[in-house]
């Protein structure tokens, strides 16, 4: 299992292809701060309402000088429905062999109806301008999450 992000921690670097097939990488976003969260799956219940209030208040959080990224397993083609499905504005990017996800780590054991599984920890992780992690925060809702990370950052 994936060791936890610590505030202070250099944020492992990534490209991975986003919803179109376009490289993305987090080097792309140095000297912005970047909300990059973690989400089990495309297209389901939870992430879609994640998904949502992201977008809803990408401005917001754009204004304030954040960039939004989502990262899941799922490949191109599932984002793009996703993407296109929902009307998300926000940046989803897929890590098939979840190496992204292991570095961050928010993939790992996690308990799902009272079963420890094996599968994606749904988290965020704040990166400062300089690619250092200002916040890691794990075992997050979908639900309410969003709202919490703009009042904890003070925007």
């Amino acid at each position: 299992m994936s060791e936890r992000l610590q505030p202070g921690d250099v944020a492992p670097a990534f490209t991975l292809p986003d919803a179109d097939g376009t490289e993305v990488s987090l080097a792309d976003h140095k000297g912005r701060k970047v909300i990059v969260y973690f989400y089990p799956a495309a297209l389901t219940p939870g992430c879609t309402k994640q998904a949502c209030d992201f977008t809803d208040n990408l401005d917001v959080l754009a204004s304030a000088g954040y960039d939004v990224i989502g990262v899941s397993p799922d490949k191109p083609e599932k984002l793009a429905k996703f993407r296109d499905k929902e009307s998300l504005k926000v940046t989803l990017v897929g890590d098939p062999e979840k190496k992204v996800l292991e570095a961050y780590g928010a993939y790992g054991e996690k308990k799902l109806y009272g079963k420890t599984v094996v599968g994606v920890i749904r988290s965020t992780v704040v990166v400062d301008e300089e690619g250092k992690v200002e916040r890691a925060l794990y075992n997050v809702k979908a639900t309410g999450h969003v709202a919490k990370i703009i009042k904890d950052l003070g925007i």
